[in-house]
Parts: C-alpha cells; structure tokens; sequence
C-alpha cells in the first residue's frame, strides 16, 4: 500500500496517531484527529481537501484534521480499509471495487459509505499536436502514461484502453505510471507522447502543458467508447464535454467520459462525526467552491444514490433528506 504523505499547513501540523480512531471521544490533552486521503498535487482532491482540513480543525473542537498527500482514489479506499484514514475522496468505480472486494483490492472488502457526492470528474486524455493523436486507437505504437500506481486514473485508463479495443501489454511503445505533473513534464521532454489523467477540471497539469511556449495541446476525443466500457463494468461512466478554452490552447469541446465523486467514510465511523462534518461542510460550500470551481457542482442535485455507487452511511442519508435531497 502506498505510504500517505503529510502536509501540515492544511492542518494543525500533528502526526497521525498509530492506531486512528474516529470513534474516541478527544481529551483535553489530544486532539482527535482525521486524515483526509487526497490525491496528487497536481489534481483537484489535495486543494479541496486542504480547505476542508481547516474547516473541521476550526469547526469541531478537539479535532485536528490533515489533508494527506495520496496515488488518489485506489489507495484511498485502501487507507480506509485499513483505518490510515478516516474521511477519503474518491471516484465512484474505485468504490465500488473497495466494497466488492474486486479489482486491486483482491477479495479484501472495504466498509466503505458514501457522505456526500462531489463533482463530476472528467477522464482527460492529453497530447500535443505534433505526436499525431487523434482517438485512443491513434495511440497504438506510442509512449504513454495511464496515471499513478493504485491511483483511479490508472483504473479509469485500464479500462477505457480495452473499451477502445487495444491491448495494454501489446499494443504500446511503452506504458509509464506517472503522476499528471511527471507526465506533462514527460510530454515537454520528448519522453512521453499522451497520458490519462481523470479529474475536475480545470486541473494545473494540464493548464501548464497547455501554457508551455511553442506548444499546442490536443485533448482526445473518447467519448464513443462508452457503450462498450459501461457493457463490461456497469453504469458507473456517462459522457460529456469539457468545453473548448478550458485548457489554454484547447480550440474545440473535448467529448469524453466522466464518473463521479464521493466522500467516503467507513460503515462504523461514529454518526455525530458524520453528521458534524457534512454541516461543516455544507456551511462553507460557497467558500469551497473558490478554492476550486470543480467544488461549484456540489449541490443537493447531486445528491443521488445511483451517483454515490456505493451504500450511504446512515447519519449521511438523514444529513441529506433532513435538506430536502432527493436521493432516488
């Protein structure tokens, strides 16, 4: 399992407790602490992560909470099986796999309930123009990057590649795992010729390939292998458009395949936690939201069963309805 990596000025600054527990009640001498698993720096998690850190360290007294560096979501759910965290973001299709024990989590079930869903994060494919590279199937042949290990790029990446009709072990030049900001790094040095990065958007990585002098970035279309990604693994994904000028240099709509986000806590963390955390929350969305616009989708609309993929915690269910949300 990949180690978590501790950014303190999120937080109060304080190392995670050997054996975390979210059910303790905090002394006046210890702080009780959260770990939120994020994801890499270059994405969209670890700054929206960061800010709810210091919402619920000034919110809820006794708590020290700490946004964690992460691979993303694989690895989250995993640090959530092993209780390394108590609050973790997350992709819906690595969900499901954590409470299936499917996948990378190899028959090892994870309690993992959703509290809240996020924002829709978008599959990017990226290029630039003179590597020649129009669709998934244009990739055969070259150099590419399908996202950090046990991140939920790589999953999302997997998947979409046999959706496409190509085949991982044969069919490329070579295949790096590598964060978004190694890879556009990769692509401005030659080394590299596209790579699967799945977030909300805008996302710096790309913003800084797309700013690079002298070069043109092209966003793949992919958005016509879904019927056949859905057929294999379910109606996690639906298509969408990232809008042209979101990237600099990006002319046309990038039409592609998205899948959402939750907050994950486990089936036993303590109710008025859960509870303190989403009013929290709620109450400084506006304020989320410019940390980073992806925040702007989370709403009450989104609250939806069949979005969150996996079962609610209870006190997140009655957090909801207690709201007026739909759930379906």
């Amino acid at each position: 399992m990949n180690q978590i990596t501790r950014r303190g000025a999120f937080g109060a600054g304080l190392g995670l407790l050997a054996t975390p527990s979210i059910l303790a009640p905090a002394s006046a001498q210890t702080a009780q602490q959260i770990a939120i698993a994020t994801g890499t720096t270059g994405g969209v998690y670890y700054p929206l992560g960061g800010a709810l850190a210091n919402y619920l360290t000034r919110g809820i007294p006794g708590v020290s909470a700490t946004a964690e560096v992460t691979a993303g979501s694989t690895a989250n759910f995993q640090l959530l099986g092993a209780n390394r965290a108590q609050l973790v973001f997350g992709q819906v299709d690595a969900a499901v796999d954590s409470v299936r024990g499917a996948g990378q989590f190899r028959g090892r079930v994870v309690p993992t309930r959703a509290i809240a869903v996020l924002y829709t994060n978008r599959m990017q494919v990226v290029t630039v123009a003179d590597r020649n590279i129009h669709s998934i199937a244009d990739m055969k042949g070259k150099r590419i990057s399908t996202g950090a290990p046990q991140s939920a790029t790589e999953l999302f990446a997997r998947r979409l590649i046999a959706a496409a009709g190509l085949d991982i072990a044969k069919d490329f030049r070579g295949v790096e795992r590598l964060s978004p900001a190694e890879s556009t790094n990769a692509i401005r040095d030659g080394k590299l010729d596209a790579y699967f990065f799945v977030s909300g958007i805008p996302t710096s990585a790309i913003t800084d390939l797309g700013a690079t002098p002298g070069t043109q970035i092209v966003m793949v279309d992919h958005a016509d292998a879904l019927a056949n990604i859905v057929r294999e693994h379910g109606p996690v994904y639906f298509a969408e458009q990232i809008p042209a000028g979101t990237y600099p240099g990006q002319t046309t709509p990038n039409h592609q395949l998205s899948v959402a986000n939750i907050l994950g806590m486990r089936e036993d963390a303590n109710p008025q936690l859960v509870t303190q955390i989403l009013n929290i929350l709620w109450d400084n969305r506006e304020d989320w939201a410019r940390v980073h616009s992806a925040a702007r989708d989370f709403s009450l609309e989104q609250q939806k069963t069949t979005a969150a993929g996996v079962p609610w915690h209870p006190a997140a269910e009655a957090f909801w309805k207690s709201k007026g949300a739909n759930l379906g």
